[in-house]
């Protein structure tokens, strides 16, 4: 036991322990990390550095799942298949110390074999010595030299970034109706890097100090004194960083913030919320296509967890205007409303509990503007959601865009004439977007024009989102740091 550790005391967790067993229920139970890893950390007391190490350790080596286990299989001489399952998990953790962080060898080695004996596999310490060790042997370009050697194409591309390659032809697609498809590398490797955490601030409820606190925020991972440093056994984190500009695209947004945001007094208030900027545009494309007059009735169709529904529930109280928002899940119904609860009131906001499809019936309330984020394979997410890229199957496309379809055609019966419909996936794949438009308008194209969205989200922008012309906008990582959204606007005209 290390003097950390004793120093800790026998039942105290590390943040390896936390990262392993956040890594097993992502692998065994189909948790979601983002949801598991902040509880895990505040019941293991972690400090704010070594939460900083779990976080990165457990991302990053759920995001190099597929490019790890290449590489473990080659330095095992075995297929990975053919490893203990929470023996490969302790191996994909130490390969991402080796490969992906600035950990010294000695340390993430001799920490990985000790987190072997920790988990009961002391039968496997000395395997898992040896692997690390031949690991370590090589750097990270003679690496993928090894596991990409007589691989071509997106099969290449796949195994070297770590994408399913069912994933990597849906992206290559995407870029490529952009006439874009030589930025498909970078798109990939945007993929692999930890976000910045970006902010929204409430319109009518952040202030001026709000944000500069927001910006002013050390980050944990290097700003522990010595005497932390001295106390644990988390080496620094060094991840890849987010290259694009810092500046934030949305006028709402703030990209300053480091670490966690809970100590941001602005996100403990409720009027700064954790939010992706592509989210932001997305909401506000809808709030600010064209001036709001008052005692517009609104609708967000499928609202939870509700980050968007809040925004646009601060936007609807600043224009006078009213918002509905609905949820089809219960739980996720209550997430909606703890998510509006301190942006406005009941004269304001109303959630709803019930199946986005049942709007628009004959006699039903018609609304003046509608979001749809519809539900999808959420491809777009991929450096925030890891686990997603792994998860999600190509059968699963159809049902998902039979889905889009449905709440498509509920969207356009519940929208009142002259109403715009916003529908956004945080999906490229191009059934989920572009196909889906294309078909909406074949089938209301008597009652529905397009908008210009491109020029409506570089109006909103605070920056040149780097669109493309057109009906439909497509967000990318790689461009201007946000989750890969898609928006296309509608307005009814009869």
């Amino acid at each position: 036991m290390s003097p950390a550790q004793q120093r800790r005391g026998p039942r105290t967790v590390s943040a390896r322990r936390v990262a392993f067993d956040v890594l097993r229920a992502v692998q065994v139970d189909d948790a979601y990390a983002n949801l598991l890893l902040p509880t895990r950390i505040r019941r293991a007391g972690l400090s704010a550095r070594d939460a900083a190490f779990a976080t990165e350790l457990t991302y990053g080596s759920i995001r190099m799942l597929g490019r790890y286990d290449a590489i473990i299989g080659i330095a095992s001489g075995r297929r990975v298949d053919n490893v203990e399952s929470d023996v490969l998990d302790v191996l994909r953790l130490g390969v991402h110390q080796l490969l992906g962080m600035r950990t010294p060898t000695h340390a993430a080695v001799s920490a990985t074999v000790e987190l072997t004996r920790e988990i009961g596999a002391r039968r496997a310490t000395g395997f898992v010595n040896a692997v690390l060790r031949k690991v370590a042997a090589r750097t990270d370009d003679e690496w993928d030299a090894l596991i990409t050697e007589g691989r071509g194409g997106d099969a290449l591309l796949a195994t070297r970034w770590s994408h399913p390659a069912w994933v990597v032809a849906a992206l290559r697609d995407a870029l490529a109706a952009e006439r874009s498809r030589d930025e498909l590398a970078a798109l990939l490797a945007a993929d692999n890097v930890a976000p910045r955490v970006q902010l929204v601030a409430l319109p009518g409820l952040a202030t001026a100090e709000d944000v500069q606190a927001a910006e002013a925020v050390p980050d944990p991972a290097t700003s522990a004194t010595e005497d932390d440093q001295a106390t644990q056994d988390a080496p620094p984190v060094s991840p890849q960083r987010d290259e694009t500009d810092a500046r934030p695209v949305s006028p709402v947004g703030i990209r300053g913030t480091t670490g966690d945001p809970a100590r941001v007094p602005g996100v403990a208030a409720g009027r700064l919320r954790v939010q992706d900027e592509g989210s932001q545009l997305a909401a506000l494309a809808l709030s600010r296509s064209s001036a709001v007059r008052a005692g517009e009735r609104w609708l967000d169709m499928c609202a939870g967890p509700g980050g968007k529904a809040a925004l646009l529930a601060a936007e609807a109280a600043q224009g006078g205007a009213t918002l509905v928002a609905n949820e089809l899940v219960p739980a996720r119904a209550g997430l909606v409303r703890k998510a509006l609860a301190t942006v406005a009131g009941g004269d304001v906001v109303t959630v709803v509990e019930g199946d986005g499809r049942r709007f628009g019936k004959p006699g039903d309330e018609r609304f003046d503007r509608v979001l749809l984020d519809a539900p999808c394979t959420g491809l777009g997410a991929l450096r925030r959601r890891p686990e997603a890229r792994w998860r999600k199957q190509p059968e699963d496309v159809p049902e998902l865009a039979a889905l889009q379809a449905e709440l498509l055609d509920a969207a356009v019966r519940a929208l009142a004439p002259g109403g715009t419909l916003a529908y956004v996936t945080c999906s490229p794949h191009l059934a989920e977007t572009r196909g889906q438009v294309d078909a909406l308008m074949a089938r209301h194209g008597g009652v529905l024009e397009q908008l210009d969205t491109a020029g409506v989200v570089r109006a909103v922008a605070s920056r040149d989102p780097q669109v493309a012309d057109g009906r439909t906008v497509q967000l990318w990582p790689h461009r201007i740091g946000t989750d890969a959204m898609f928006v296309a606007l509608f307005r009814r005209t009869a």
